[in-house]
């Protein structure tokens, strides 16, 4: 990732806390991102995050850690973003709890001027994790076609992938678009399954 995506992000900020959004908004914008949206409202993220598509959202401990968690849970499920936890005081429990809700980092109020490469290292890790989640994703799906050819052709692995790639290459398409295609019913199968010839 270059140095050049970093430099202007849009940021979702979620505090119970007015008052901590108030002053964690200029520190955001001073560090050249804008602040698309400030939410407080458990019931309000999902939505906002859904609809923004931030490219990061710093969520506050604010009075609730219960509150804090459930905002988490929300823009986790909801976002295509890294979430970073932005505390106040020093919570090791939260930061445990937080981590297994699936944030990416923990930032402090004290170190205001580590925040940005505290964000570059977080988008980061965050591309490489969704390139790797890319990639499993990629395999079961190859896979599962695979298991399909075989039932339907009454083939064994090697045969299936071998028809796998033969289709791809005549058909000037991509393994993992064609595996698609036979998971989704595509015309390689056919209508009932062939029964297995005795050896």
């Amino acid at each position: 990732m270059s140095t050049r995506v970093t430099e202007h992000l849009r940021v979702l900020i979620a505090n119970e806390r007015k008052d901590r959004l108030a002053l964690v908004a200029p520190i955001v914008v001073g560090l050249g991102h804008e602040v698309i949206a400030r939410e407080i409202d458990v019931a309000d993220v999902g939505a906002v995050t859904a609809r923004e598509r931030p490219d990061v959202a710093l969520v506050g401990l604010g009075d609730s850690s219960e509150h804090a968690l459930e905002l988490i849970d929300k823009i986790v499920r909801e976002a295509a973003c890294p979430v970073i936890v932005l505390l106040h005081a020093r919570d090791p429990a939260f930061v445990k709890e937080a981590s297994k809700r699936g944030v990416f980092a923990h930032i402090s109020d004290a170190d205001v001027e580590d925040w940005q490469a505290s964000i570059d290292i977080v988008l980061r890790r965050f591309a490489e994790y969704h390139d790797l989640e890319g990639a499993f994703g990629r395999r079961a799906l190859t896979e599962r076609a695979k298991g399909i050819l075989m039932e339907r052709h009454a083939i064994d692995e090697a045969s299936a992938f071998e028809m796998l790639r033969a289709h791809a290459r005549t058909d000037n398409r991509k393994l993992v678009d064609l595996a698609a295609a036979v998971v989704d019913g595509h015309r390689l199968l056919p209508r009932q399954p062939r029964t297995r010839s005795p050896h």
